[in-house]
């Protein structure tokens, strides 16, 4: 039987996954500050995105999503949490159909899971780290 300790921290594991979609979703990106550890990494190259720090990620997802994309919606479901004293593990995984700003463009399905580690800190859970594993891409326009 679960703790209710280990109860609550999966739910606030949970919500941070969650509160990662909306920030992403609408381009709420400072939102990341509080979710992420000041040093977090996040990799998306597995999906042709790029790996970096927090602040070198914020700039690239402005300059990307902004600038190409008329709109996204992150799916995430069927989170396995791994708790481990102060430390824990994630796998979540996600569908992400994204729509380009040229209205005559198809959309562009994304499959994958996010692999994250998570730090609990005086604040609270707070992401350390997110890889992306690619499931599938679908109606990426030919370059």
């Amino acid at each position: 039987m679960k703790t209710l300790e280990e109860l609550s921290d999966r739910l606030e594991i949970q919500d941070l996954i969650t509160a990662y979609s909306y920030a992403i979703d609408f381009h709420r990106f400072d939102d990341l500050d509080e979710i992420c550890t000041p040093d977090a990494t996040l990799d998306f190259t597995a999906t042709g995105g790029v790996a970096g720090s927090l602040p070198e990620i914020k700039a690239w997802l402005t300059s990307v999503l902004a600038a190409h994309f008329a709109g996204h919606q992150h799916l995430v479901a069927t989170s396995e949490v791994k708790l481990d004293g102060d430390e824990a593990q994630a796998r979540t995984l996600c569908h992400n159909p994204m729509w380009f700003a040229d209205p005559a463009a198809p959309p562009l399905f994304v499959g994958l899971w996010y692999h994250d580690t998570f730090a609990r800190t005086a604040d609270g859970w707070r992401m350390t780290s997110r890889v992306q594993q690619k499931g599938y891409l679908h109606g990426l326009p030919a370059r």
